[in-house]
């Protein structure tokens, strides 16, 4: 397959999906950090939001394939090489990359971010 071909294997997920699925879970860590960790309106808030997602997004990527968010939107992340459950190194990567936003929202012909492309993973429909 040339590189500028559509991989037929995997059909692209539409960019709204995926950023539901991350406010989704962005909102859930959200509500678990002023729910258990800090007062709305702390200025430690958005370290504290940011530190409950990361650690949410990697756990449930790394040991279901998909994130609450995903779930709900009917999406699962999978390997790309053979579709199969993600590995936790796959995950720890693909989650490192995803925070740091810009991976995640530059794309390729495929609909992957870069994030995507070096954790070896593809986020695709469930239904």
């Amino acid at each position: 397959m040339a590189s500028l071909e559509i991989d037929p294997r995997y059909p692209r997920v539409s960019q709204g999906r995926r950023m539901m699925g991350v406010l989704i879970d962005w909102l859930m860590s959200y509500a678990i950090a002023i729910g258990f960790f800090v007062e709305f309106g702390e200025p430690s808030m958005g370290a504290v939001v940011f530190l409950i997602f990361t650690g949410q997004y990697l756990i449930f990527a790394a040991l279901g394939g998909a994130t609450p968010g995903h779930r709900i939107m009917g999406l699962k992340i999978v390997r790309f090489s053979d579709g199969g459950m993600p590995t936790p190194m796959q995950a720890l990567i693909r989650t490192a990359l995803l925070v740091l936003i810009i991976t995640a929202i530059t794309f390729d012909q495929n609909g992957r971010g870069i994030n995507e492309r070096l954790s070896n993973t593809v986020l695709v429909k469930t239904r």
